[in-house]
């Protein structure tokens, strides 16, 4: 059933056109909208007689009535004043109209339906197939999965703005699965490359930012070609998204191809990792660095163990630098200067990360 503000918009449209008032009666009498305000709301008597007839319009008392079908049920009656040639014009065209917006919502209705089941692996594959055909969705066609957060939980605002970024409902679908994450799988043209899928994601960013008022993040899958590999793309997006929140929190935009590392934590046990780090740094554990120990780590790292480029980004001369390399050195028995050793704590640092969100996670 459509919405009172969507017949009422409707039937205002047609007024501006034909000059006349319109009302929409539901099936138990009920004006649900109207073109005359103090129509809005009141009980029409003898609607059960023109129910129950055969006819699809009928005159009656200086009104003309028309029924409004959805499957052969009537669901709606217009409602026009007078009985000349004119009304019955205006009668039929508002009832097509309002039977049209019926059956387009019902059938998006229909899609979101169905993206949601194919995205959550709700579909045996022979469905996947024959409601694809059914719906008029296209299966070898290049998609990606684009997943997007919004913290302030407006996802019904989220939904309408990113629908409206891409308005080719027969290509690119929008849907929300909860309050927070809305979904966007989009048909890829055969040259969009990685650069312009991240392109795309960042618009979408910039734009919720700016017309949602909404912190955003938004999460990539990879191209699938197929429509039951979707719903790996999805999955894909969603690690992205976790991992992202883990290792590179400061970023908006994820993209599964490129979460290196990240990734291969993500899928450790937790077991292993307490292992990992207890082999590394025994007792003293990462909480015992300092937030300038660890401003000065991440910096080194960004520089490529560069000392002379990491000391002038801080601000430090480079011989604090070394002396801050040189006593995490004796605490942790690792040279960072050394690539190895490097590589050891970057690993130790992002494990523990890792280790953080389980625990915050889980409890």
């Amino acid at each position: 059933m459509l919405s009172n503000q969507i017949l009422q918009n409707t039937i205002d449209g047609l007024k501006g056109i034909t000059r006349r008032d319109i009302s929409v009666i539901e099936r138990e009498g009920k004006v649900a909208s109207s073109t005359e305000q103090e129509m809005i709301s009141r009980q029409i008597d003898g609607i059960d007689y023109f129910m129950a007839s055969q006819a699809e319009s009928q005159v009656i008392q200086g009104y003309q009535y028309f029924k409004v079908f959805d499957n052969g049920v009537t669901e709606y009656i217009v409602l026009i004043k007078g009985e000349d040639e004119e009304a019955y014009r205006i009668g039929k065209i508002t009832s097509f109209q309002i039977q049209s917006l019926l059956i387009a919502y019902k059938e998006r209705y229909d899609k979101d339906n169905f993206i949601k089941n194919l995205l959550l692996d709700n579909l045996l594959l022979i469905d996947i197939y024959s409601r694809a055909k059914k719906l008029h969705v296209e299966n070898n066609v290049r998609r990606i999965v684009y997943l997007i957060e919004s913290e302030n939980h407006t996802e019904s605002n989220v939904v309408e703005i990113v629908r409206n970024l891409f308005p080719a409902k027969l290509k690119d679908f929008v849907t929300a699965v909860d309050e927070k994450n809305v979904i966007l799988v989009k048909e890829l043209r055969d040259r969009d490359e990685r650069e312009d899928i991240e392109k795309t994601a960042h618009m979408i960013c910039d734009t919720l930012n700016t017309e949602a008022m909404s912190n955003v993040c938004v999460a990539i899958g990879t191209p699938v070609t197929d429509l039951k590999n979707v719903s790996a793309s999805y999955k894909e997006a969603k690690m992205a998204m976790e991992v992202g929140k883990i290792f590179e929190s400061e970023k908006n935009v994820m993209n599964y191809e490129q979460l290196g590392i990240g990734r291969l934590i993500y899928q450790l046990p937790v077991q292993l990792c307490k292992m990992f780090i207890d082999e590394v740094l025994g007792e003293i554990g990462t909480s015992h660095f300092d937030e300038e120990t660890l401003t000065t780590v991440n910096k080194f790292f960004e520089n490529n163990l560069n000392v002379s480029e990491t000391s002038r980004q801080l601000y430090i001369h480079r011989n604090t630098l070394v002396y801050r390399l040189d006593k995490l050195q004796r605490a942790t028995k690792l040279d960072l200067r050394n690539f190895d050793d490097a590589i050891t704590f970057k690993i130790t640092l992002m494990v523990s990360k890792y280790m953080n969100y389980k625990e915050n996670f889980l409890y």
